[in-house]
């Protein structure tokens, strides 16, 4: 069983690129860098965009890894959420639990950020294991959701529900025990949170921490790229988005072999998953606009196996139609959201201690590029490790 994005340690890799259809040539601005693991993203009071950043672990208390049994990942309060207000870059909540190898890599922490109606921020902080090592590590955070008390650069928040519980003491999809949450969305008084370890969307009542199960998201037959017969193949639900009629869409990862084009978003009704789109490579995020559009992140659009973690953003359009609006630029992207005049923000580089970015583009100022079907680039990646366990919608949501 493989519920976590496994990936080799990388350095200094070469990697061709491919570019995908209909594509828009876009201007990205790099707004913020050096970022530790960056993942969730929202827009916040005043247009401020906030970002959580899962950190790079620490000294210990230290556990097997989940990708390697014969590492170890170790705990440190290296998370943070960074504020991006005006130009300035700022850490207004520090301390946050984080697990991550020696160099950073594999980090598991804060995965997702968002505001009520209100404007009371809460971060998911991820697991990626049995919940039963939390007590090994001493630090009950994780798994958890956060009500986050203040943004003053200090570590003042409270633990309001403990989702990865629910994984330990009901276990929804029967397979092996897991949980990773990895990200939600606010409806009035309701969290609702992607746990892609459990393949489960879990509901939090926000009042009095209680969780319940949304739907649960089962394993399907797959081809086995090494020959033989079919093999199963888990859903990893790690993106939640909700429409205007508050409607949620879920878009899965997928697990191993993480096929191209094997990714589905789903329409969740009544607690059954419907297929509402398919097709994709490794969701890792997704979002509506203001116009109704499906927006769908893929994080490697050509397959975590193929080691080219070129990602793409692409629009769904109301015909039925898509557009890549962005893919050239785009390494390991987490998360995006909306800003102002037709902005979009997407983390980059999201699986880097010290390497990860927040981009800005707008594709209204973007200009239809000819498709060509085999131009490939060259890119130098250097220093890029680990693997990222998720095993992000607009994070901001309040429909009433």
């Amino acid at each position: 069983m493989l519920k976590h994005l496994t990936f080799a340690t990388i350095g200094a890799t070469i990697v061709a690129l491919g570019f995908g259809n209909t594509a828009l040539a876009a201007t990205l601005e790099i707004i913020a860098s050096n970022l530790d693991n960056p993942r969730g993203l929202t827009i916040g009071a005043n247009s401020s965009l906030y970002v959580t950043e899962a950190g790079r672990g620490g000294a210990g208390p230290c556990i097997p890894s989940p990708t390697n049994p014969t590492a170890s990942v170790c705990y440190g309060a290296t998370g943070a959420l960074t504020r991006i207000e005006n130009g300035t870059v700022t850490r207004v909540v520090t301390g946050l639990p984080s697990l991550a190898a020696p160099d950073g890599s594999e980090a598991t922490g804060a995965h997702d950020i968002a505001f009520d109606a209100t404007g009371q921020p809460y971060v998911l902080i991820g697991l990626g294991s049995d919940p039963a090592v939390r007590s090994a590590l001493g630090v009950p955070e994780f798994g958890q959701l956060l009500k986050i008390n203040a943004l003053n650069g200090g570590s003042d928040w409270t633990a309001i529900a403990d989702v990865s519980a629910f994984e330990q003491a009901e276990n929804p999809d029967g397979s092996g025990v897991d949980s990773n949450p990895y990200s939600f969305v606010i409806q009035n008084n309701t969290a609702y949170v992607a746990d892609a370890g459990a393949n489960a969307l879990l509901k939090v009542d926000l009042d009095n921490g209680d969780v319940d199960l949304a739907s649960v998201f089962g394993s399907r037959l797959v081809t086995n790229p090494f020959g033989g017969p079919y093999i199963p193949m888990q859903s990893v639900p790690n993106a939640v988005a909700s429409s205007s009629d508050d409607t949620l869409y879920v878009g899965e990862l997928t697990g191993f072999p993480f096929p191209v084009d094997g990714a589905r978003v789903y329409r969740v009704a009544n607690g059954v998953p419907e297929i509402f789109a398919e097709g994709f490579t490794n969701i890792i995020d997704l979002d509506f606009d203001s116009n109704g559009n499906l927006y769908v992140l893929e994080y490697a659009t050509n397959g975590i196996l193929s080691g080219d973690f070129t990602g793409a953003l692409t629009r769904l359009n109301p015909d039925g139609t898509r557009t890549t609006l962005l893919q050239d630029g785009l390494l390991a992207p987490t998360s995006f959201t909306f800003g102002d005049d037709g902005d979009i923000f997407i983390a980059n580089r999201g699986i880097a201690a010290g390497q990860g970015e927040i981009i800005r583009f707008n594709p209204n100022d973007s200009q239809p590029v000819p498709e060509p079907s085999s131009w490939i680039g060259l890119l130098a990646i250097t220093s890029i490790g680990g693997f990222l366990k998720v095993t992000q919608r607009r994070r901001y949501c309040s429909h009433s």
